[in-house]
């Protein structure tokens, strides 16, 4: 039998004392769409900075309470403590799913930890005889994909050496544990403050979808799962922002949607419009990663793409489309017109902040630009990042990333007269989204893609 013990010089033990919260909600997930089974759930609170993963079937708690400590389930049948308001030693017992690392937290109910130990688990159930103070305890266990809570009462001596020790597990008659019906789900939580916006990327399968919101009581979280795979198979975030779905990550495609490959230009004349013989190729479609460094920037930043790759109509994933200049206005009059402003007003650009993401840019100190405080960013879960562009300037170099970002668009600004195309732009020194055409040369610039929903 293997003791592990750990010495507390004091405890402060009230025992009717709740959390100190006085917030103090659920909030529990649904998928719709092209599937209804939610996977791990990835909740940031963009206003602290903080990040929780919730495991397939757990429930999301947000507090303010001191630590946040995990909500009591007293129909959990996964994990039991017995006897319960004992007078000395109890064992606390639970069903490991899966086999792996597996932590026990043990906090008294003002939320201070008192014990804490983390071992190696068999898939199966295992017991702990638990040795601690008198108090009032909540029990959390945290395990390869699954977290169980509960409580327990000791009304036992004082020990001057708490300790858990781990006693035999017993094996699951079969390798994959099942889920009962009696199953009840754990739960996950997560510090809040009144305010907060969180954002939660639901997962399943091939589908990713992001949804903000800023949680005023219980509530259900519902993501629409929509199929967005580009022609090399990768599968794309999305998220609805008014009446548009867009790709919540810049494309990174390397090939069409119908299969044929798009021309990778690497070499700095591919790209300089003063450059010939190579003047042919700007005026065809080409990518490039930024630096030309796939394994730095693919998955983070996306590929930069000149404007005739973003012309064509088959470079987004099936059932999407490079979006115009007018279906770019519609989102912005939408971000105006509902208030998402870095003032909160319903006039005028200032709306960067809120497509803008929490990392990566550059900070800057100017009121309401992009690089200040960046935690005010990404209201609305775009999560646009500053990739920078390929230059055409003359020697084909890579400028502005983590400063600037800027986004074709599938249209000319005057077809007519065969002129610029038109794009989108944002920078850490600004709060505006800048629209922009230049001229028909700054249509061999390597710009990220967004695509929006057919």
């Amino acid at each position: 039998m293997k003791t592990i013990s750990f010495f507390v010089l004091s405890l402060l033990l009230v025992v009717s004392l709740p959390c100190n919260a006085t917030i103090n909600y659920n909030i529990t997930f649904t998928g719709s769409g092209a599937s209804i089974t939610v996977g791990d759930v990835v909740v940031q609170n963009l206003t602290k900075g903080t990040t929780v993963t919730v495991p397939a079937g757990n429930i999301l708690n947000i507090s303010d309470g001191l630590s946040a400590v995990e909500q009591l389930n007293a129909n959990d049948e996964t994990i039991h403590v017995y006897p319960n308001s004992v007078g000395g030693v109890s064992t606390l017992s639970f069903f490991s799913r899966q086999a792996g690392n597996t932590q026990i937290n043990v906090y008294s109910l003002n939320g201070i930890k008192v014990l804490s130990i983390s071992q190696n688990l068999q898939a199966g159930t295992n017991s702990f005889q638990l040795l601690l103070p008198s108090g009032s305890y909540a029990i959390q266990v945290v395990g390869n994909k699954y977290t169980y809570s509960t409580k327990m009462i000791n009304q036992g001596v004082a020990l001057s050496k708490p300790e858990i020790v781990h006693m035999v597990a017993e094996k699951p008659s079969s390798a994959t544990p099942q889920r009962s019906k009696s199953f009840a789900s754990g739960t996950t939580t997560m510090a809040y403050t009144t305010g907060d916006r969180l954002l939660y990327i639901g997962n399943s399968d091939n589908y990713s979808t992001v949804v903000t919101d800023v949680p005023t009581a219980n509530k259900t979280i519902n993501f629409d799962f929509i199929a967005c795979t580009d022609g090399d198979g990768n599968n794309y975030k999305v998220v609805k922002i008014g009446t548009q779905t867009w790709m919540a990550e810049n494309l990174k495609t390397t090939k069409y949607n119908e299969g044929t490959s798009i021309p990778n230009v690497t070499v700095a004349t591919g790209w300089d419009y003063l450059g010939h013989p190579a003047w042919s190729m700007l005026d065809s479609p080409g990518y490039c990663w930024y630096n030309n460094d796939a394994t730095t920037y693919k998955n983070a930043y996306g590929a930069l793409y000149n404007w005739y790759t973003a012309h064509t109509t088959k470079l987004a994933p099936v059932g999407w489309h490079v979006p115009s200049d007018a279906e770019w206005t519609i989102l912005e009059n939408y971000l105006m017109a509902n208030a998402y402003n870095y003032d909160g007003t319903t006039t005028d650009n200032k709306y960067a902040k809120s497509l803008a993401s929490t990392t990566n840019w550059i900070t800057n100190s100017g009121v309401g630009t992009v690089g200040k405080d960046l935690s005010k960013n990404n209201s609305t879960g775009f999560s646009a990042l500053p990739c920078g562009q390929r230059n055409i300037n003359g020697d084909g170099t890579f400028s502005g990333l983590d400063s600037f970002g800027g986004w074709w668009c599938s249209d000319e600004w005057n077809p007519s007269f065969d002129s610029g195309a038109w794009f989108r732009m944002m920078g850490n020194n600004s709060s505006n989204v800048t629209r922009g055409s230049g001229l028909m040369e700054d249509t061999k610039v390597g710009f990220s893609i967004r695509c929006v929903k057919d």
